[in-house]
Formats: C-alpha cells, structure tokens, sequence
C-alpha cells in the first residue's frame, strides 16, 4: 500500500528507506548529501562498492548500519565520469524501473516489514515526477507492506506514516 507523505524522509521509522542515485556519486545535493552527513559509514562503504564492483544504471545497492538502520541505492542515473569528483548524469525512466523492479525483489527476498523513499530521480536526476510516480505504483503498489513515498519534504518534520 502507498501512502503519500510530507516530511522529513531521514524521521521515517520505516524498517528501510531507500533513495535515487548514480554509480559513484559524490553526494553533494539533496537528500544524497543530508544521508552522507547523517550516515558518514554509508558513504565511506558506498564509494568503496562502487569502486570495487562498477554498478551500473537500473540495478541497487543494499547497506546496512550497526545501528540497524538499512538503506537501499538505487541507480537511477547514468554513471559519474570517472571515480571521484565528477557530476552524475541524469536519470532515464528506463534506469528508474529497472532500480524499482530489483528493489521490489529485494523487498519480497528480504521480508521488509515497511520502506520509505523520495520522489526518486526528480531532483538531481532531472525527472519529472509525472513520469516517475506510475513506475512507483507499477512495482511496488501491490506489495502488502507500507510504502510511505515522501512526496514533500518538510525539514525536521515527522511524516504521519500509518
């Protein structure tokens, strides 16, 4: 089930939450930097797989923090140019469904009891959400957890979820 939600996406009490990104990406806007400041482990761990295993578009990246905080990446952007410093390349629906179909799978593997996520690739992935919200719906819809979709961020704010 899909529950719309204005707040802070970092408040969530989901058991997972999980965020759009592109393989090695720096991190340096939006929700991508609050979770690097947040979680300083995440990103140490996050550039190290990219560098060792070379990610690409449409696939996901699963973390877990020794606080049991459990977070999902999902590659909806085409790749930063090389491994440090560049600026990642936008976000296609193609790349976005893809991420949605394996994190679905990951869902369903894992026996995730709830998860959290954005408006995915609409901010530095460049898509509009118009475009991106049926893919949402598409996959992960008929699960039988909550799915609380941060639609408006509100800084500091705790989402109703239910």
């Amino acid at each position: 089930m899909i529950q719309e939600i204005e707040g802070d996406l970092l408040l969530s009490k989901a058991a997972v939450i999980a965020h759009g990104v592109a393989p090695n990406d720096p991190f340096a806007h939006g929700l991508a930097l609050a979770l690097r400041t947040h979680a300083p482990a995440f990103y140490k761990d996050f550039r190290h797989f990219c560098q060792t295993y070379h990610p690409k578009s449409g696939t996901l990246w699963t973390w877990a923090g020794a606080d049991g905080v459990r977070i999902v990446s999902l590659f909806t952007q085409e790749p930063v140019e090389g491994h440090h410093g560049g600026t990642p390349g936008p976000a296609s629906v193609k790349h976005v469904g893809h991420a949605l179909k394996a994190l679905r799978q990951f869902i369903e593997d894992e026996k995730v009891p709830s998860i959290a996520l954005p408006r995915l690739a609409t901010g530095a992935g460049g898509l509009d959400w118009k475009s991106v919200d049926p893919l949402v719906h598409q996959h992960l819809g008929s699960l039988p957890i909550p799915v609380y979709v941060y639609t408006t961020y509100r800084s500091g704010v705790v989402g109703a979820e239910h």
